[in-house]
């Protein structure tokens, strides 16, 4: 995924505007790696880069956590000693 980081306006896509932190390319429109590396390079009509390649976010995790048991043991019954004093 590229996000842009300086605005342009995109001749090879109907002259579709992109502003800074845009997704490029938009959904639905597909471009060559030469276009990726085009704007992500100098090689473009404005001289600089004007998108930079960002990490997908990862899924998350599909791990299941178990939840500790909540509910108390019940106590020991105590037993009263007898006292036998004599």
């Amino acid at each position: 995924m590229y996000k842009v980081i300086k605005h342009f306006t995109d001749l090879q896509d109907k002259n579709h505007p992109y502003d800074v932190g845009d997704v490029y390319p938009r959904e639905g429109h597909t471009v060559t790696e030469e276009r990726l590396a085009e704007l992500a390079g100098s090689e473009n009509k404005q001289g600089v880069p004007l998108i930079e390649l960002v990490e997908e976010p990862k899924a998350a995790s599909t791990e299941k956590v178990t939840a500790r048991s909540t509910t108390k043991k019940p106590a020991a019954k105590k037993t009263a000693a007898k006292s036998t004093v004599k």
